[in-house]
């Protein structure tokens, strides 16, 4: 669909050509690009961006100087999409340990429709590091908008939120969504909310937002005062100085206390940001550092157990030892992953094999329906085993035939060893879903549980939507691993190799922190604590019910097989919203746990846990909401029994369901590829409008027609009956293909 879009997109710029700005018109301001980014050159947004749906070239004209250029004839199929000049931008960042909250507000002008047409306008969003939105509001001369959570089981008409065409990610971190029928020449306001991860690297915290804006939003005028502004707020939740890194824009800093930090930047520009921001920060120790932040429960909130946040960190300096490692990488060759797909993973597991040290031992398993094993054991990865395993899997890797993930996972959890002072690592990479997916998990967390130290710990990677990323996340739970996915085949390299890399760096494992554990109703998300990483910090969050110690002590194995252990202080979070930061990941935790269970009060527990923090699940669907401001008297934040009321169907618009889904066992039967899951950017609705208007023009060929018999009536009766009858029929052939066509559609 990313190649559907910027189709769209860039029959949008040809068709700003018409437009017409006087006599000596301004040159439009043509920045250089710094960077010839891949998004860029194939026009994905790099920034919020709003885009006139054209589906009739003929509308697009300066609303401000009609220009009377020739009516042109045909329709634009797929719709064009115009982007809109932008009048103001501002932006304000939250960040929270390794979790940041973006709101964005913006300014856009219909500057491409003529004052008396009306189109649609695309709203489209990229988000940083696994974004995911929180909320959208938009305001037009006549209508505002604004986006709510509602249960998936609780409205009335299921069938309409199944049909749902709008409101989608594209590749993911993309999200986009329609606003109907905005007039020519308008002003769009557009406030749009969303959370994403700041990355750990080199032992520092790295924000990228998407804030490159390319330089055909500039609008075209003399003395128009374009002004960004851009407020940081940074809290580490450590109580530790923090030390600034790099920065993008020129911030000037507002605040300073230990463990917080403000930022400004507001200026005048002469174009828009063509940068994304970025900011880098990190807090200096020496030695493993931690802490435990207690949260009192509301009287809203849906747990009533008190909450906690633990996290540790790795020294910033003073590397520490690092585990030696007996690693096997578990790797699908189905054959939906022909092509792009698995060569992708090849390019990744080369790289981290290259990477492994003269201490590690290693293994491949290549499955389908069958598993085919590089050794009969654990190689030693000097350059003559790694020069074979290339070979190996140039040769093997092969994409063919079906799924089974049980025998090459239990192949290579046996080929481990029990006993020694290395750490086991299972790497697990699939596109697909299996049938015996919670028999798998059962079966592991019986096994893994009882060998402590050396219990494989097994990290998975999902590539696209077609396998269960529940499945998946649990696994890596039991597992005491780590999860990641890739769904656009562009990040599946990078995001890989990210993961097979950063996970095998265990600095300290086997955790325990007693002093929480014995607490009563203690709940941990993961429910298992992973190890500590050297290029990564831990952090965790859960429940419990009673009294939390001034400190608790965490304990864990070093590399060299000695004990360690360290006081952690236990402090009030002051400042630091620890429900709002934890939620997502406690809701895709509890999640996998409803799925693994099959328990209908978890999920019940999902859904309200969503609707009170408003980050969106598998049991809750978003819909936006129309108000027309003449009838408006109070900004619409819930849907109340009045409001409902007076709310009907052409009021809200159900868009789609924002969650991964739990698999899809058909089309890994059926070996569909990864792309073949991508949502299609001009559905139904789009061609259900084509074919309308493809019929009014027949409709009005027959009003000719119809014309032209009344002037024959006059020189032969029967003659007009007969072509009367003819034209008839042909009316009522067009009415009857339409309709087959919107049934045909819609389903």
């Amino acid at each position: 669909m990313a190649d559907e879009f910027a189709t769209s997109v860039d029959m949008g710029l040809q068709l700003t050509k018409r437009i017409y700005y006087g006599k000596n018109p301004p040159k439009p301001l043509v920045m250089e690009k710094k960077s010839s980014a891949l998004s860029e050159i194939n026009n994905l947004p790099t920034a919020p961006m709003v885009y006139a749906v054209v589906r009739d070239p003929s509308m697009v004209d300066n609303p401000d100087i009609p220009s009377y250029q020739p009516y042109v004839h045909g329709r634009c199929d797929p719709p064009a999409l115009i982007p809109l000049v932008m009048q103001g931008i501002a932006m304000e960042v939250d960040c929270y340990m390794d979790t940041a909250f973006v709101t964005v507000n913006g300014t856009w002008r219909m500057h491409c429709i003529a004052s008396s047409r009306y189109c649609d306008c695309r709203i489209a969003v990229p988000m940083g590091e696994q974004g995911s939105v929180l909320g959208v509001e938009i305001e037009t001369p006549s209508r505002s908008y604004s986006t709510l959570l509602i249960e998936s089981n609780d409205t009335k008409d299921a069938g309409l939120v199944a049909n749902a065409k709008d409101g989608f990610l594209l590749n993911r971190r993309i999200y986009t969504l329609k606003v109907p029928q905005v007039a020519g020449g308008s002003i769009l306001s557009v406030k749009v909310s969303w959370s994403q991860k700041i990355l750990y690297q080199d032992g520092q915290f790295s924000l990228n937002i998407p804030f490159s804006f390319p330089w055909y939003v500039n609008p075209i005028a003399k003395l128009l005062c374009k002004k960004e502004r851009i407020r940081l707020n940074v809290n580490s939740g450590m109580g530790k100085e923090i030390l600034c890194g790099s920065c993008s824009h020129p911030l000037k800093e507002t605040r300073r206390l230990v463990g917080s930090l403000g930022f400004l930047y507001e200026s005048d520009v002469r174009a828009w940001s063509m940068d994304d921001f970025s900011f880098s920060y990190k807090v200096h120790s020496s030695e493993i550092l931690g802490s435990v932040l207690l949260n009192r429960v509301s009287m809203l909130d849906v747990d009533q157990r008190e909450m906690f946040c633990f996290n540790l960190y790795p020294p910033t300096v003073n590397a520490m030892k690092v585990f030696r490692k007996e690693v096997v990488y578990v790797v699908d060759i189905s054959e939906s992953m022909q092509g792009r797909p698995l060569e992708n993973v090849k390019s990744a597991l080369l790289a981290a094999l290259s990477k492994l040290s003269p201490a590690d031992t290693f293994n491949v398993i290549a499955f389908n329906g069958k598993s085919l094993l590089f050794s009969s054991s654990m190689e030693p990865s000097g350059k003559e085993s790694i020069g074979k395993a290339t070979q190996w899997i140039d040769q093997n890797f092969v994409a063919e035939g079906s799924t089974d993930i049980s025998l090459p996972l239990n192949q290579a959890i046996e080929m481990l060893s029990k006993n020694g002072d290395s750490i086991p690592l299972v790497f697990l990479i699939t596109d697909g879903s299996v049938g015996d997916e919670r028999e798998i998990c059962e079966a592991l967390r019986g096994r893994l549980m009882k060998r402590c130290l050396n219990a494989p710990r097994i990290s998975t990677f999902g590539i696209g939507l077609y396998c269960n990323h529940y499945f998946l996340q649990m696994l890596a739970q039991i597992g005491r691993g780590y999860y990641d996915a890739a769904y656009d085949l562009d990040s599946i390299s990078s995001r890989l190799e990210r993961l097979l890399n950063g996970t095998s760096s265990v600095i300290l494992a086997d955790l325990k922190i007693e002093a929480l554990e014995s607490l009563d109703s203690f709940e941990l998300y993961p429910c298992y604590l992973p190890d500590l990483l050297s290029s990564r910090p831990l952090i965790v969050s859960g429940r419990f019910i009673g009294t939390c110690p001034g400190s608790v002590k965490v304990s864990g194995t070093l590399a060299d097989l000695s004990s360690f252990v360290v006081d952690v202080k236990v402090q009030k979070a002051k400042d630091f919203p620890l429900e709002r930061v934890f939620a997502r990941r406690q809701i895709e935790t509890i999640t996998a746990n409803a799925w693994f269970s099959g328990s209908k009060q978890l999920e019940e527990t999902v859904a309200k846990l969503s609707l009170q923090t408003g980050v969106p699940s598998e049991y809750t669907n978003l819909i936006l909401v129309e108000n027309l401001k003449e009838k408006q008297t109070s900004k619409l934040d819930t849907v109340d029994e009045k409001a409902s009321d007076q709310l009907n169907v052409k009021k809200i618009i159900y868009l789609r369901a924002l969650g991964v889904g739990f698999g899809n066992l058909k089309a890994t039967a059926d070996n569909l590829p990864v792309e073949a899951a991508e949502p299609k950017l001009h559905e139904t609705s789009e061609m259900v409008f084509a074919a309308a208007s493809n019929l009014c023009g027949k409709l009005c060929d027959f009003c000719c027609c119809m014309c032209f018999i009344q002037f024959c009536s006059r020189v032969n009766d029967r003659c007009a009956v007969t072509l009367a009858q003819l034209c008839t029929a042909l009316a009522c052939f067009e009415c009857i293909s339409f309709c087959c066509e919107v049934c045909g559609e819609c389903g």
